[in-house]
């Protein structure tokens, strides 16, 4: 038998290629020159057109050196693959608005939306029981730092600011699905011991645009826990887990609510072949993908600076979107 051990085999294969990094780019490129071309001559809007489309054509320039340079069949570390994707919000928009042109169906992995305890919050907040919100709190630790040393997460260029990646991303779009979108954020990354097996504390302060606060907290090494409660002036309802709810009224005791579970995978699953099959929109708008990108990534630089970062703007919404946010509770 050889001693070569098994993860040997596979790990050339968890490699992406440099062809389908390029075929990507190249897909973004084609999705934002269309992107300009309709709101420019679609919706004539007045922006500098020439200068949007010099931005693309750098990137095209990119792509072909690229090419040229290197062999496309190489597969490349994840740490280079993710650098070529740089997913931020204007990347990102390319992205989706490149699926969009090609009619490519587009799902995220946001399954904890899905959990009964986060509809119910969902529900309750939006519903005035709570009467008018002010305040989100969140927190979601989940032991990686433990469980997955030496991967994609013990790397600040793949997962930057702490547990913010790995698990306060969670957190974020669970604020933004209660409460819409994120305006400014700030915060402090405590480094109390570098990777590997990092010991490290993120906290996010958030104000979202309709004026309620926020706050974030992610804990890198302790076991998993997740609370999400939302504050209001008649009341208070917090999710802890998939299937429990808390609600807090004045002067009556806490109610606790134990849900039944469900598989929030599956059903995740389920809605994105109905999307692929044409049956229903997927559930997650194009505003709250993006939204949840531009919090992320302002949530970085403002670890990274000690500093207050606004949230890049984004996009004009469609319909579907515009209808989503205009009933998050105010």
């Amino acid at each position: 038998m050889s001693d070569v051990a098994a993860s040997d085999f596979r790990l050339p294969h968890r490699y992406v290629r440099l062809d389908t990094i390029l075929r990507l780019r190249w897909l973004a490129a084609l999705g934002q020159l269309t992107a300009i071309f309709i709101v420019a001559q679609g919706l004539e809007f007045d922006f500098p057109v020439i200068a949007c489309v010099a931005i693309v054509g750098v990137s095209a320039l990119l792509n072909l050196a690229l090419q040229i340079a290197f062999n496309p069949m190489q597969r490349l570390e994840p740490v280079y693959a993710a650098g070529l994707l740089a997913l931020n919000i204007v990347d990102a928009t390319a992205m989706i608005d490149a699926c969009d042109c090609a009619a490519v169906i587009l799902g995220v992995g946001h399954n904890r939306r899905l959990w009964p305890s986060m509809q119910a919050l969902k529900r309750i907040a939006r519903s005035g029981e709570l009467g008018d919100i002010l305040h989100i709190e969140g927190h979601f630790s989940n032991e990686h730092s433990n469980n997955t040393a030496g991967t994609w997460r013990d790397s600040p260029a793949e997962s930057p600011g702490g547990g913010m990646t790995g698990a306060g991303l969670h957190i974020l779009d669970a604020f933004i699905n209660t409460i819409g979108p994120i305006q400014r954020v700030s915060g402090q990354l405590l480094v109390l011991k570098p990777p590997p097996v990092p010991r490290d504390v993120a906290t996010v302060l958030v104000q979202f645009a309709n004026g309620v606060s926020g706050t974030i907290a992610t804990v890198r090494a302790t076991p998993f826990f997740w609370r999400v409660h939302v504050f209001g002036d008649k009341g208070s309802a917090e999710s802890l887990g998939e299937h429990e709810l808390v609600l807090h009224k004045s002067g009556v005791p806490p109610q606790r609510l134990v849900l039944d579970p469900v598989d929030a995978l599956r059903i995740e699953l389920e809605v994105f072949a109905d999307a692929i099959e044409g049956k229903a929109a997927f559930p997650i708008a194009r505003s709250d993908m993006l939204g949840t990108v531009a919090a992320f990534e302002a949530v970085v630089k403002a670890l990274e600076t000690d500093d207050s970062v606004e949230v890049q703007p984004l996009p004009p919404l469609d319909q579907r979107n515009a209808k989503f946010i205009a009933g998050a509770p105010r």
